[in-house]
C-alpha cells in the first residue's frame, strides 16, 4: 500500500459521500482530503507526492468530466477515480480514454473501491518516478556542450570515435576527449549507459548518418 506519501482526495456534494468514504478510506489507513466540489479543489496547490482524486461525474458547477479536462489543460496529474449514479457508457468511454483509472456505478463495493485507488496511488507514484528520473537525466545534459552534445549523439548509434570524427570534421584525438567529458559529465562508463540516460531523458535516437530511412 501507497500509504505513506500519497493522499487520496474525495469531491462530492453530497456530504454523506464525502463522509462514507472518509471511513472506509481511514479504515483502510489512507490520508484523506474531502472537498464539496471540483473548483474548492482546483484551488489547492497539487500534492507533492502520489495522489488519488475520486470524483462524483454528477456535480453542480463543474462536473466530473470536465473537472478531468480542466486537470489537463494545467498539466496536472492527479489519478482519477470516477464514481456516479447516473453513467452511461459513452460517458465512461470518455473518461477511461483521458486517462481515468477507473469508473465505479453507485452502488459499488468498498473492496472495489479501495483496489481502484491502490492502483491509482500505484501509477501516480510510478508517474513521478519517471519524470524524476526524466528532470535528472534532462539537467545531466544540460551540462554538455554543443560540441559534446553532438559528439554524444553519434557515440550513441554505435559509432566509433573516428567515424564520429570523420563526421564532424575533427581528430580522432579530439572526438576521444569529448566523448571523455560527456562520459564524466554524465556519470556513466558504457554506451549502454548512455543509451539508458538518453531513454530516462526522453531524447529521441539520432538516424546514424548514411542510414536509409
Amino acid at each position: 500500500m501507497i500509504a505513506s506519501t500519497g493522499v487520496v482526495f474525495v469531491i462530492d456534494d453530497d456530504q454523506s459521500m464525502r463522509k462514507s468514504l472518509e471511513r472506509l478510506l481511514d479504515a483502510a489507513c489512507y490520508k484523506v482530503e474531502l472537498f464539496k466540489s471540483a473548483s474548492e479543489f482546483l484551488s489547492r496547490s497539487a500534492h507533492a507526492g502520489p495522489s488519488c482524486v475520486i470524483v462524483d461525474v454528477q456535480m453542480p458547477e463543474l462536473n466530473g468530466i470536465d473537472f478531468q479536462k480542466a486537470l489537463i489543460d494545467c498539466n496536472r496529474e492527479e489519478q482519477l477515480v470516477f464514481i456516479t449514479g447516473h453513467g452511461d457508457v459513452p460517458m465512461c468511454a470518455k473518461a477511461m480514454k483521458a486517462g481515468a483509472v477507473d469508473f465505479l456505478p453507485k452502488p459499488f463495493k468498498p473492496k472495489q473501491l479501495l483496489e481502484s485507488v491502490e492502483r491509482a496511488l500505484t501509477r501516480s507514484a510510478e508517474q513521478r518516478r519517471r519524470a524524476s528520473e526524466k528532470n535528472h537525466a534532462g539537467g545531466l545534459l544540460e551540462q554538455l556542450t554543443p560540441r559534446e552534445y553532438e559528439v554524444m549523439q553519434l557515440v550513441a548509434t554505435g559509432m566509433l570515435n573516428k567515424q564520429v570524427g570523420g563526421e564532424l570534421g575533427m581528430a580522432e584525438k579530439t572526438v576521444k576527449t569529448h566523448r571523455a567529458h560527456v562520459m564524466q559529465k554524465l556519470h556513466i562508463t558504457s554506451v549502454a549507459e548512455l543509451m539508458r540516460v538518453l531513454q530516462k531523458a526522453e531524447v529521441p535516437p539520432t538516424v546514424r548518418p548514411g542510414t536509409k530511412v
